[in-house]
């Protein structure tokens, strides 16, 4: 049996996320039926595990950095992936509410993990969360944040103690949403992403505990029992997590037979609802954030901005989805932009769609460079960003976007290999055929799109893409960030690595010397094409340079060069 923790470290905070991870994917599918509210639009329960996907992804990318070294990474390094990996794959008004309560934590945790800071992280990640909401409603995953840490108070040392203390409260506040929220006492069910929050919690408590926590309902006083939860008036609200199910309330929380109404659709007063949800990151200074939040609160409603130094996560319901947009230009750098209409995503949009094209191809790009010649080329791109990889979430929407019956994906980067299969299998159950070509570098994914051919049949296609993307080999220069073991020996901090399909090769202390040792290694096997990807701080003297040496030492090799724009490497290398 594994050690519990004596406090939230960088393990703890790893196991933390899988946890609830796990727990969010059970119970996505109960949580997307009960969303009513602030849209019934039943997508609550994915956006929440696609938010916790994006966090969890990060934190085991801090775990992969320290795979060479003796010891864990630092508990700050764990607990700020996690918040800023919630932060950039944030999904929906339920998945930015809760990447604030976790960047809430991480702001505390980074300086301590035990009992104390525990309690301290609770009512931060709860006052947070409120103060990016424009207009804060009760009944919701607010009140449920704002319960948890008020029952976690108190001055017993043990993190056990506090950990199921937050959960009990959690799951308390869960069952009287329907007394505070009209909506959900309606319809008959309890609010989907405070049931989110009390998955995530119960995550918690078998991180520190050992043990999963009893999921069948309790009442207000968090004493466990065996009977329906109920209001003052007797009216049965919904289990909180699972269990045993109810009078006129089915099993996770649905009611047993839909209401006479209907589920409401539309904001708690009746009017029509907004048309569009608006999301983007955005990279921008605090006051241009202040004046955006005044913007926005007056083009529509359900508003939520998060995050902080210099990056956030904006969230916003309104009619004129480019006035948002317009907005987010104004006060800074907008990205990831993502525009659905609400009566398209619920299956009720009258407006007649475009026939889907027969073929299409998705791609990930290191950088704005390759996704511009990719487009060019007639893919639909997704751009990873430096630290920032993509969420299986994230590809099946590109996969929607390019709206075809038969789809090609390359994700261009071995770490997204079981995102991109997870994609996959999604659109798959849509009807879409899809098949993935294992592209490990975008050097690779471009030669695979150089032989695309959509007029022909679609394994035929398929085989010859994976073909030519299996005979490019491929390489990449990286700065080392800390001394360490390598297969060509130990690196120093500020080296400059080559790094040949995948294992550094090459350890040099400048980036033009370095890069023609690894194209001399390369070539030594032979080859008839090289492609170089230059970052955007390489200057076009360095592509030159390197044109000029393959066709001193290799007469019969051509060179083609691209920019890459913002990429992680300052210089990428395909030979084929």
């Amino acid at each position: 049996m594994p050690q519990l923790p004596d406090d939230l470290d960088a393990v703890a905070v790893r196991t933390w996320c899988s946890l609830a991870l796990e727990a969010l994917g059970r119970e996505r599918a109960e949580i997307d039926a009960i969303n009513v509210y602030p849209i019934a639009d039943g997508d609550t329960g994915t956006n929440l595990y696609l938010t916790l996907e994006s966090a969890s992804a990060a934190v085991e990318a801090v775990f992969a950095a320290h795979e060479t070294g003796a010891t864990a990474p630092a508990t700050a390094d764990a607990v700020r992936a996690m918040a800023h990996g919630a932060l950039i794959g944030a999904r929906g008004n339920s998945g930015t509410i809760l990447a604030q309560l976790l960047r809430g934590m991480a702001g505390v945790l980074a300086d301590g993990g035990d009992a104390a800071h525990l309690r301290l992280a609770l009512t931060s990640a709860a006052d947070a969360a409120r103060q990016a909401v424009a207009h804060p409603v009760e009944g919701t995953v607010l009140t449920v944040a704002a319960e948890a840490a008020e029952a976690a108070r108190g001055e017993d040392p043990d993190l056990r103690t506090v950990v199921t203390a937050a959960y009990d409260g959690a799951r308390a506040a869960l069952a009287r949403t329907p007394e505070q929220l009209a909506v959900l006492g309606r319809a008959g069910v309890v609010d989907a992403g405070g049931r989110g929050l009390v998955a995530v919690l119960g995550a918690l408590v078998e991180t520190v505990t050992g043990q999963a926590p009893v999921r069948g309902p309790r009442t207000a006083s968090g004493n466990a029992a065996n009977t329906p939860v109920t209001l003052d008036g007797g009216s049965v609200v919904g289990l909180p997590v699972g269990g045993t199910p109810v009078e006129g309330v089915a099993e996770g929380g649905l009611p047993a037979s839909a209401p006479e109404e209907g589920p409401p659709d539309c904001p708690e007063d009746g009017s029509a609802g907004p048309a569009f949800e608006v999301i983007y990151l955005l990279e921008a200074r605090d006051e241009q954030v202040a004046r955006l939040r005044t913007r926005l609160d007056a083009l529509g409603d359900s508003l939520v901005v998060v995050g902080g130094d210099g990056l956030w996560h904006v969230h916003v319901h309104v009619d004129d989805a480019g006035a948002a947009v317009e907005a987010g230009v104004e006060a800074g750098r907008p990205y990831r932009i993502r525009i659905t209409h609400f009566a398209t995503e619920s299956g009720h949009d009258v407006r007649v769609q475009a026939e889907p094209a027969q073929r299409a191809v998705v791609v990930v790009v290191p950088g704005d460079g390759l996704a511009g010649l990719c487009t060019e080329a007639g893919a639909t791109t997704v751009i990873a960003r430096p630290g920032e990889p993509p969420a299986s979430g994230e590809l099946v929407d590109a996969i929607r976007r390019a709206h075809a019956r038969e789809v090609v994906l390359l994700p261009n980067d071995a770490a997204l290999r079981h995102t991109a299969a997870a994609a996959a299998e999604q659109a798959r159950t849509e009807g879409v055929r899809v098949a993935l070509v294992p592209t490990r570098a975008a050097v690779q994914g471009i030669a695979a799109l150089a032989v695309h051919e959509p007029d022909r049949g679609f394994d035929e296609d398929v085989v010859a893409m994976t073909a030519a993307a299996g005979a490019t080999r491929y390489a990449e220069l990286a700065v080392a960030e800390r001394q360490s073991w390598t297969m060509a020996g130990i690196c120093q901090a500020g080296d400059i690595l080559g790094l040949i399909d995948g294992d550094v090769a090459v350890i040099g202390s400048d980036v033009p010397h370095t890069a023609r040792t690894v194209l001399d290694r390369m070539l030594a096997a032979g080859g008839e094409l090289v492609t170089l990807v230059l970052g955007e701080d390489v200057p076009d003297a360095l592509a030159d340079a390197l044109e000029e040496h393959v066709r001193e030492g290799h007469l019969a090799v051509d060179t083609v060069v691209y920019r890459g724009g913002h990429q992680r490497a300052p210089l990428l290398i395909g030979v084929e």
